[in-house]
């Protein structure tokens, strides 16, 4: 199957414009929508140098200037009443995605919805939306380019028809994706988060270094990077805010 022909990502930071990047490696058009012009002009020059740093390394698939003239990013969430799916990646804050989806909906009635979310319930964040069968969790891993894994999360309203889609979105943009239900940190930040506090833990107690804590993982277990190196590529507020949610 082939990947939606219009993908929309609302929010161009960090992982929203490496999002972008992905489906624009892989043949989609993207819309970036962000909350002003300004913003919306930092996240085209974000993704527009993540996919000419992947150019001139010889890893981007498809010739840059193509890619480029796929690429639109706008502060009018109206541009997104063209496309097929959207992708939400603004900070995890439910009441701030339940807004975004709230005006996404409305301007995209038919579109696949989709959360960037690490860690906040599915389920939660469908409670407001029209059509929770259209919504599921698209959980990608930082840096987007070239992470191999996609998580889904199945809402509890999810069309099981959409997961099916979805792992063949994961395939046409060369990621691998797991299935998981929607539970509290899902599997990877339940795991991931776990792990970096007791690698916290390990470093103020005086254990070992940060650089043997990591080493241990990633010589020991054959981690790609180790726990504490993993935090400061993903960020501490990230790690923080999953580790508050995973508590209450």
């Amino acid at each position: 199957m082939t990947l939606p022909r219009t993908v929309g990502v609302f929010g161009g930071g960090r992982m929203g414009s490496g999002i972008a990047h992905a489906f624009l490696a892989s043949g989609s058009r993207v819309i970036v929508v962000e909350s002003d012009p300004e913003t919306a002009a930092q996240a085209g020059e974000r993704v527009s140098g993540s996919l000419a740093k992947a150019d001139a390394k010889g890893a981007l698939g498809v010739p840059l200037q193509d890619a480029l003239s796929r690429l639109r990013t706008t502060a009018d969430p109206g541009a997104l009443a063209a496309c097929e799916l959207v992708v939400e990646a603004v900070p995890e804050d439910a009441a701030l995605k339940a807004e975004v989806f709230a005006l996404v909906e409305r301007q995209a009635p038919d579109a696949v919805l989709a959360s960037n979310t690490s860690s906040l319930s599915i389920g939660g964040l469908a409670e407001g939306l029209a059509a929770p069968e259209r919504f599921l969790g698209l959980h990608f891993f930082n840096p987007v380019p070239v992470s191999e894994l996609i998580e889904i999360v199945v809402g509890p309203r999810t069309d099981p028809a959409l997961v099916v889609r979805a792992q063949e979105w994961a395939g046409a943009l060369g990621k691998t994706p797991i299935i998981v239900a929607d539970s509290p940190g899902f599997a990877s930040s339940r795991l991931g988060v776990s792990l970096a506090l007791e690698a916290m833990r390990m470093l103020e107690e005086g254990v070992a270094s940060a650089a043997d804590i990591d080493t241990a993982m990633t010589l020991g277990y054959r981690h790609p990077m180790g726990p504490l190196r993993t935090t400061d590529v993903v960020g501490l507020d990230v790690r923080l805010a999953i580790a508050e949610h995973l508590a209450r």
